[in-house]
């Protein structure tokens, strides 16, 4: 005990005066018989309840016990108001010397912006009409030791704020909010699947042999069996095998992991959603799509017209429809559909100033023509249907042609969310597949599919006819709480860490600034 009373004693690197005045304050409140990092505290309202009931609280003289941050402290001689933050929002609290015991008035002389308090009194309204509770008494829960940094929603340089995303949530509500319409989204996703059938299934996560995508692992090592393992790009061949062995609907809600570049639509760890249902086709899984969207719409934004990037957005299914070809011709005049040679192809890249590889067919380069030419125009719901062979390894062909699939992919301001298509369950033409990806991997496309024997024999004792579907979560909760950055619906997005040596107690060398009282 002793040693814990002269911890705060000891002096300590890269601590700034305000840092060490709160740290000598511990003392000082340890003095006084108080804990400042407490137990347990049974509160009975949040601050959101209070407002919502306070003519009969205040009626009534009931006395309500809350707990939660303090954020505003505005002191007047012998009275004081405070504003306390809970996890539903703020409320007004009122102190006065004649109502609390002497050592409560010197333990609440200790507090600083940023403690955790817990107190009891009864609801009252102001002259001004400020919903407030008078402490009669109170005791601290955890002593902030960091002052809040002054400015912090004014950053322009978000950096700080997603390094120190509990600083964010603290005095930033806005945020929290985002993150509440996050955990809204993936429930209602859940449910909607869940509603139909569909069984939540998990897939493993390190995997001898990845695929299910074109994108480069994570790679690590298995010491126990002396092997190389791989973070999962995607589950699909897992979920597949599912369907093969009897289950007809399943999905996973779960995080693939791709190392590839970072931007703002782009974290290497992300959220996504993939289903699949036995006797079901492309048809299926754009209609899936299309309502689980709708969904989120009603359940977040309670319309399906929001506004996003400054543009409405309606979706309403259902949604515009193009294949690619269509789609390409439509922004750059260009008609791949017309294309009889792989030369006329090439020369449509050339005329639109597309880079294509020398062992590219024309499949790929109508979808690298895609991408530079037409992505962006997609404001509204589309879905782009009749992706080419070289492009799409695990679809089904369309029945009317043996180069392009029964695969679809929607966007939404001019950003890909789902992707799906009719299963390939043909496992001979499945293994030519991966063949030609193997191909694509000697030329130098580290992206393309690898060769997975386990898959084919597992489509060799029968897949039924399988529509499969995959929506990238995060982009989805982007569009339904209308942030443009990845990284602002993600808790802890992947950083740089900070350079060595980097003083952080300089940048908080200020104190916090206190704000108005209500």
């Amino acid at each position: 005990m002793e040693e814990k009373k002269n911890a705060s004693k000891k002096p300590a690197e890269n601590l700034n005066d305000q840092m060490l005045i709160r740290r000598e304050k511990l003392q000082q409140i340890r003095d006084l018989g108080y804990a400042p990092f407490g137990q347990r505290f049974l509160w009975d309202h949040h601050a959101s309840d209070i407002r919502a009931e306070a003519e009969a609280l205040e009626a009534s003289g009931q006395y309500v016990r809350l707990a939660g941050r303090i954020m505003i402290i505005r002191n007047h001689g012998k009275t004081a108001f405070c504003v306390l933050r809970d996890k539903t929002g703020d409320i007004q609290l009122y102190f006065r010397k004649d109502t609390l015991t002497e050592t409560e008035w010197k333990l609440f002389k200790l507090l600083d912006i940023g403690d955790i308090i817990g107190l009891e009194g009864p609801v009252f309204t102001t002259h001004t009409g400020e919903v407030t509770v008078r402490a009669e008494s109170f005791t601290i829960l955890s002593k902030s030791l960091r002052p809040l940094p002054e400015k912090w929603h004014g950053l322009t340089d978000k950096e700080q704020r997603y390094r120190q995303r509990y600083v964010d949530l603290i005095v930033n509500p806005s945020v929290r909010e985002t993150f509440v319409k996050r955990a809204k989204v993936i429930n209602t996703v859940r449910q909607w699947l869940t509603d139909r059938g569909f069984l939540e299934v998990e897939t493993p996560m390190l995997q001898a042999l990845y695929g299910g995508a074109n994108a480069r692992p994570f790679t690590t090592h298995l010491n126990a069996l002396d092997m190389p393992l791989y973070l999962r790009i995607a589950p699909e061949l897992y979920l597949k095998r599912l369907i093969v062995g009897g289950f007809e609907r399943v999905f996973e809600l779960n995080r693939n992991f791709r190392n590839e570049g970072m931007d703002n639509r782009h974290n290497p760890e992300f959220t996504a959603l993939e289903t699949y249902q036995a006797y079901g086709d492309l048809e299926d899984v754009i209609k899936e799509t299309e309502d689980i969207v709708a969904a989120c719409a009603e359940a977040v934004c309670g319309s399906l017209k929001i506004t996003y990037g400054g543009e409405e957005i309606d979706l309403t299914p259902p949604w515009d429809r193009m294949t690619m070809a269509e789609a390409v011709k439509k922004y750059t005049g260009e008609d791949f559909d017309a294309c009889e040679t792989l030369q006329d192809a090439r020369a449509i890249a050339d005329r639109l100033n597309v880079e294509y590889g020398e062992y590219d067919g024309a499949g790929k380069i109508l979808a690298n023509c895609f991408d530079a030419y037409v992505e962006e125009h997609l404001i509204q719901p589309t879905i782009i249907t009749r992706y080419p062979i070289e492009v799409s390894p695990l679809a089904k062909l369309c029945d009317d042609s043996d180069q392009f699939t029964a695969r679809f992919e929607g966007y939404i301001f001019g950003r890909e969310l789902a992707n799906g298509f009719s299963e390939l369950n043909d496992p001979i033409d499945q293994r030519k597949r991966f063949e030609l990806q193997l191909e694509e991997r000697k030329h130098g496309d580290d992206e393309a599919h690898q060769m997975d024997e386990d898959f084919i024999q597992a489509l060799e004792y029968g897949l039924p006819p399988t529509g499969g579907l995959g929506i990238g979560i995060d982009r989805l909760v982007m569009i339904m709480t209308g942030e443009t950055n990845i990284r602002d619906v993600l808790l802890f997005p992947l950083m740089k860490p900070e350079k060595a040596g980097e003083d952080k107690a300089e940048a908080e060398e200020k104190e916090t600034a206190e704000p108005e009282e209500k």
